[in-house]
């Protein structure tokens, strides 16, 4: 993850680009104003002697025209007039919309405001949109900035669980409810790859999967879900990437059960997949990561010789007693492996070992 410092000096940068951005009409009309304003002075106006001024008594007395306090004479003369005229009431609407707003902005970013937070999304391309700051938010948020993604985060509530810690890590938080027709369009949704629904309530999730892809029917669609049958109906109808928290933690809470061993599980297709440590004693030393592989169908992760540990390591690589290898295998082919290497069945429980496997939230009811 990047340092607080950089990504501090990178939206500082951003802001800045907004800003910019959003005030062009006015930066061009001033610049218009105070390089065009004195050159046509420079250019028609004349002294009692005939001769032209210099620009920069020009550019003097365009900037006083701004306060109706002109340095220059009259002259008769239609465009110098004309100029007298038109500058002071449309520098003074340049001067005091550009200030105001740009004023305005600039506090708004101190006070998480959601304009702030909108000038910061317009910047983003290809961002991911989170909506919900849980607990499944806030790691969902974690693990996308460790992966180099630009994030926006939408919370209903001020007093969320990690409202705060998001914002201390800088990341762009607007509070708002997702059910207003202005939500997320403030987070530049239309040009998001991604939002991810993880909010605790599946209505909610399912309303903002469709205005997003009412606005934006490329975006890539993640909702997290408690109904099992609704998520199944969501995929197929909606083609989005529907999660149930149940259907994901039921196989680790089973296996977690079975096997302490095991420290991952997920269904692929039909298939049951598991993770799981094994110590080379009996039978893996010997081998080579390719017989282990070829022979009972289980992927080296990773292979941990005493401090040192390799990921993916080669076919070649001989397995030598006392190695740990971090195993992806289908739960029979990982049955096979533990009977091949003579480890017992370990019991459904020991006094000394315990596995916490996280739970989903309670669902919202009413």
């Amino acid at each position: 993850m990047k340092k607080p410092s950089r990504r501090h000096f990178r939206a500082n940068l951003r802001y800045l680009r907004a800003l910019v951005r959003r005030f062009r009409t006015t930066l061009v009309l001033s610049a218009v104003l105070f390089l065009g304003g004195p050159l046509l002075f420079h250019w028609r106006f004349r002294t009692p002697e005939g001769q032209r001024i210099d620009f920069g008594e020009a550019l003097h007395h365009t900037y006083f025209l701004l306060y109706g306090q002109p340095s220059l004479p009259y002259v008769d003369d239609w465009l110098v007039e004309l100029l007298n005229v038109v500058i002071p009431p449309t520098g003074i609407a340049l001067v005091a919309d550009g200030v105001v707003r740009f004023a305005y902005l600039f506090f708004a970013r101190h006070k998480n405001d959601k304009e702030w937070i909108e000038v910061v999304s317009e910047t983003m391309k290809g961002h991911v949109v989170v909506c919900g700051a849980g607990r499944v938010g806030y790691r969902v948020v974690t693990q996308l900035r460790e992966m180099g993604r630009d994030v926006v985060v939408v919370e209903k509530r001020e007093d969320a669980a990690f409202v705060s810690a998001l914002r201390d890590e800088l990341v762009p938080l607007l509070i708002d409810d997702t059910r207003s027709p202005l939500c997320l369009p403030r987070t530049n949704v239309k040009d998001a790859s991604a939002i991810v629904c993880a909010t605790d309530d599946d209505l909610a999730n399912l309303n903002i999967a469709l205005d997003a892809r009412k606005l934006n029917p490329n975006i890539r669609v993640v909702i997290r879900l408690f109904d099992d049958d609704l998520s199944g109906k969501v995929r197929e109808t909606f083609k989005a990437e529907a999660l149930s928290s149940s259907s994901l933690a039921a196989p680790a809470m089973a296996l977690a059960a079975m096997d302490p061993r095991i420290v991952h599980s997920f269904h692929l297709s039909k298939h049951l997949m598991v993770v799981s440590h094994f110590e080379a004693r009996l039978g893996l030393p010997g081998l080579t990561i390719s017989e282990v592989r070829d022979r009972f169908g289980c992927l080296a992760l990773s292979l941990q010789r005493g401090a040192e540990e390799t990921l993916h390591p080669p076919g070649d690589e001989v397995i030598r007693p006392g190695d740990v290898l971090s195993l992806q295998a289908s739960y029979p082919e990982y049955r096979r492996l533990r009977a091949f290497t003579h480890e017992a069945e370990p019991p459904l429980w020991s006094h000394h070992e315990a596995v916490a496997v996280p739970t989903p939230p309670a669902r919202k009811v009413g």
